[in-house]
């Protein structure tokens, strides 16, 4: 059995964490640094951090805070927001980053993921697929469906959201972290329809995100595929903390991996 992983998620702009919902509304929700350091010391298995508006900023990540988030943790980190080109992945892993992100550019010209790939290797490279539900989803005589969303949830592109995640693996991509646009920041729990669909069109992990409130949530997402899932207001907001959802993750019988004593700053 795969021991399923709890990921805290930062989105960062101009230096400091932030969140909304459904990517508007932006609010400041700490340091980065600081963030990332309880999240640690709470029991996370892995961090993401997100710089949400360099895409559409027109610039690389703040590879500055990704350095300083590096410095103050060991666990594994991702990061993802404006990496257009290999150079700024490699950039990213050069200052700390364990693994690369890529959404905007990668839709743009595929190729991308090859390069990484490539470079970097497989288990460096991770799509970052924001999926929103098309509008006439919900007519009962069709099935769900899903297009991607782009720079920063502000713009859709029509482009069907599980055909994206296959061609994205068969390029490369070693990872693949689901974001529902509809449920971003809602707190009405992760979209499961999405979920299952991905997993059963491609064989890499795959990360739940978007929506997470509960542990009860993550459950859900981990029964429709989902070998990790990743939450941030739930944390930001103090609603509860990493070790209290590994523990009710424990308590039904969930294979997740423990702290080994209370942290002193959760």
């Amino acid at each position: 059995m795969v021991r399923l992983r709890v990921i805290p998620c930062l989105d960062v702009k101009d230096g400091r964490v932030v969140k909304g919902v459904r990517f508007q509304g932006l609010r400041d929700a700490g340091d980065p640094v600081e963030r990332a350091v309880a999240y640690a010391e709470s029991g996370a298995d892995e961090l993401c951090l997100l710089d949400v508006s360099a895409t559409r900023e027109g610039r690389a990540s703040a590879v500055e805070t990704v350095r300083a988030v590096r410095a103050a943790i060991g666990i594994p980190l991702t990061v993802g927001g404006g990496v257009r080109r290999i150079e700024d992945a490699a950039r990213l892993l050069d200052a700390g980053a364990d693994k690369v992100a890529v959404n905007t550019a990668a839709l743009e010209r595929p190729e991308l993921i090859a390069e990484i790939k490539a470079r970097l290797g497989a288990q460096c490279t991770v799509l970052s697929l924001d999926a929103a539900r098309r509008e006439d989803a919900e007519r009962p005589d069709r099935p769900p469906s899903w297009e991607v969303v782009v720079a920063g949830g502000t713009r859709r592109t029509g482009t069907d959201a599980i055909e994206w995640a296959r061609r994205a693996v068969s390029l490369g991509a070693g990872e693949i972290l689901a974001t529902s646009w509809d449920r971003d920041g809602t707190g009405d729990g992760y979209d499961a329809e999405l979920l299952r669909a991905l997993a059963g069109a491609v064989s890499v992990p795959l990360i739940a995100s978007g929506g997470a409130r509960t542990a009860g949530h993550m459950e859900t997402a981990l029964d429709a595929g989902a070998s990790a899932v990743l939450a941030a207001s739930i944390f930001h907001d103090g609603v509860t903390t990493v070790r209290q959802i590994k523990l009710e993750l424990a308590r039904s019988g969930r294979d997740v991996r423990l702290p080994l004593c209370p942290p002193s700053v959760q």
